[in-house]
């Protein structure tokens, strides 16, 4: 395992996904994990990650320097390495020049972490403070034309520090330079596949739940679903997958996802239909924050009331994402920036009467989706896109009411219908519709009308940590336009975002 250090960057995810890549498990802390909590980890390495934050500023992120004298060998990266430096003695000063952006990285010795590297190779830097000197111990073994301290090593101790970002594709070698990290420094082996994930989960979940019963939020989605199949196989009949139908779910959502749990899975479903609750409870509500929070709270309400019916609850299961955890919990309370609350994991009161147990919490989407393919569910359900636990709640954008998530799903069940003809469904991430707060005069046969904006999101990613806005033909586009306003009663205009995240968010709230 390697235990990946939160100092705030924006790419610490990216570290994570890289080292999974080369089939090793990682899992990111915040700076102030107390250094028995590492020891009890026993992580093979460590890595540091990067920040905005300047080392030398007052309330900058630090970890425990004993960390560095664990034994354990150790990779900081910018930040993460500034802060190797300055906490054994070197110097970081603010830069002459900033660099951001490509830069070459001249590789001055071609062993050890540029092993197989190229003696010139791009990277990509990120930094407004520079290396002025290195502690003892420290050689250099990388520069740039702007940064003579790009990479250095002290190998005696094992701890490497690197100016510039690996984790990002901007840096076509870096996959090889944390791969020599992960194999030849710490002599980590390839053990994290889903076969391997699948029999630790297992006996997990067997250990913690015992002879107690679990409830199941399902919503159709992958990730649900691939809980609720993963929880089942150690559990079996121990295991209540309740689906709520809080009215805010794509059309004909519960109908298929209770015929593919009956005759496929064989696992049985209790459904509550409880859209009046939640439609009253949302009433006059614009604020996104509000709608997820009001979403958790009822649903949580609903599922307590539903676990009174069944003796033995002691257990809620859940199929929150790492993403999820990553946003909504800024990295276990690390400096990350708090995008915004995920309804998994942002939702739930604080006095809650049942334990978590959330068998997907360390997984990448990807990830869960070779789980589902290793568990045996069926590609249609494995490859189902991301849809957010508040539903269409937060893709009506201000107040939420049955008649505005009525006219919008009919314009996503649309738009998907086109996107799944076309070929476009398994090469995007998402596709959906936003229902718009304004509506726009038009004309329809001559006469003038006054209604609803739809706007149509359609984003590739890999990942849901970066995303871009997909590139649709002209064509597609055109055909779901005309659909939607020719077949929809509500609807007069269609709008395509072009927006990438960062700086955007995927959904619109």
């Amino acid at each position: 395992m390697i235990l990946i250090i939160d100092f705030g960057s924006q790419y610490n995810q990216l570290i994570a996904r890289r080292v999974r890549e080369h089939k090793v498990f990682c899992r990111i802390e915040p700076p102030g994990i107390p250094l028995e909590e590492v020891r009890r980890l026993a992580p093979e390495g460590i890595i540091l990650s990067g920040g905005p934050a300047s080392i030398y500023e007052k309330g900058s992120p630090k970890c425990d320097p004993g960390i560095l004298s664990l034994g354990i060998p150790v990779l900081g990266i910018c930040y993460g390495m500034q802060f190797m430096v300055n906490a054994l003695g070197g110097r970081v000063d603010r830069a002459a020049k900033r660099e951001y952006g490509p830069a070459e990285l001249v590789v001055l010795d071609r062993s050890g972490l540029f092993s197989g590297v190229n003696e010139r190779t791009p990277c990509w830097m990120s930094h407004g403070d520079s290396i002025a000197a290195l502690p003892e111990g420290f050689r250099v073994t990388a520069k740039t034309a702007n940064t003579p301290f790009g990479a250095a090593a002290d190998e005696a101790r094992g701890l490497y520090g690197v100016q510039f970002h690996p984790e990002v594709t901007h840096t076509p070698q870096g996959s090889l330079i944390l791969k020599n990290f992960l194999f030849g420094v710490c002599g980590c082996k390839k053990s994290w596949t889903m076969k391997s994930f699948v029999r630790d989960s297992v006996e997990d979940i067997r250990a913690r739940a015992g002879d107690g019963k679990v409830i199941l939020g399902l919503s159709g989605g992958v990730d649900s679903s691939v809980a609720a199949v993963l929880i089942h196989r150690a559990i079996g009949g121990n295991l209540f997958p309740i689906f709520v139908d809080n009215g805010l779910l794509r059309a004909n959502e519960a109908e298929r996802l209770s015929k593919v749990f009956k005759e496929n899975l064989k696992v049985p479903v209790r459904l509550v239909k409880a859209g009046k609750r939640f439609f009253s409870e949302l009433k006059g509500v614009e604020d996104p924050e509000k709608k997820r929070k009001i979403i958790g709270r009822v649903f949580m309400e609903v599922f307590e009331a539903e676990a009174k019916k069944i003796k033995g609850v002691k257990f809620l299961a859940q199929g929150t994402l790492y993403p999820d955890v990553i946003e909504s919990v800024s990295a276990f309370g690390g400096p990350t920036a708090v995008i915004k609350s995920h309804h998994n994991v942002g939702g739930l009161p604080k006095k809650m009467r049942l334990s978590l147990i959330e068998p997907l919490r360390f997984l990448f989407k990807d990830e869960v989706r070779a789980l589902g393919t290793e568990l045996g569910l069926p590609d249609d359900m494995v490859w189902r896109q991301p849809f957010p636990g508040p539903g269409l709640a937060i893709r009506i954008i201000g107040p939420v009411t049955k008649e505005r998530a009525d006219l919008l799903r009919r314009v996503d069940a649309v738009l998907n219908e086109e996107i799944k003809a076309h070929g476009y469904y398994r090469k995007l991430w998402q596709s959906f519709a936003v229902l718009l707060p304004i509506k726009s005069v038009g004309i329809m046969g001559d006469l003038r009308t006054y209604e609803n904006i739809a706007a149509i999101r359609a984003v590739t990613s890999t990942d849901a940590m970066t995303a871009d806005w997909a590139r649709l033909p002209h064509e597609l586009l055109a055909l779901i336009s005309n659909r939607i306003i020719n077949e929809i009663r509500g609807v007069n205009r269609v709008v395509y975002d072009i927006s990438s995240k960062p700086p955007s968010t995927i959904e619109w709230e």
